[in-house]
């Protein structure tokens, strides 16, 4: 009986989602969106009801307080990166996958725990990962990505 040599395992969408997941966990990677066309809209919504309620008066001092809580609502809540991973709809999961798959294909694992084996111990992909998921957080995602120590 021969031995044939092994096909080339399929990299799996999970396996690297998971990956992604453990080194920005690790990194303690946040990322926090801004929701300006939200905050645009507050702001002038509140402008809008103050000019009906209090005439010119009161469009400036709508204005002033909307523009306060569109400034406070555009501010962005810093969320955990494994997080946002998980949550993002299986088109986006793929588009990530196709960058960071590049960087792993060359490996050999059998699971995500493995793969994530062999990643934690080479610092080089851990960087070159990092800066696939930080260039797509915030080119495709348009987030500001924060380390917190």
């Amino acid at each position: 009986m021969e031995s044939e040599l092994p096909a080339e395992m399929p990299i799996l969408v999970e396996d690297v989602m998971q990956l992604l997941c453990s080194i920005s966990e690790e990194r303690k990677m946040k990322a926090a969106f801004k929701h300006s066309g939200r905050g645009a809209l507050v702001t002038g919504a509140v402008a809008f009801v103050g000019g009906l309620v209090g005439g010119p008066p009161g469009l400036a001092v709508g204005g002033a307080v909307g523009g306060l809580l569109g400034a406070w609502m555009t501010s962005g809540q810093f969320r955990p990166i494994p997080q946002i991973i998980m949550e993002l709809p299986p088109a986006e999961q793929q588009k990530l996958f196709n960058e960071a798959a590049a960087v792993v294909r060359h490996l050999e694992w059998t699971d995500a725990v493995q793969l994530t084996a062999l990643v934690l111990g080479s610092e080089a992909l851990q960087e070159r990962l990092l800066a696939v998921l930080v260039n797509y957080v915030t080119k495709e995602l348009r987030a500001e990505v924060r380390y917190d120590d």
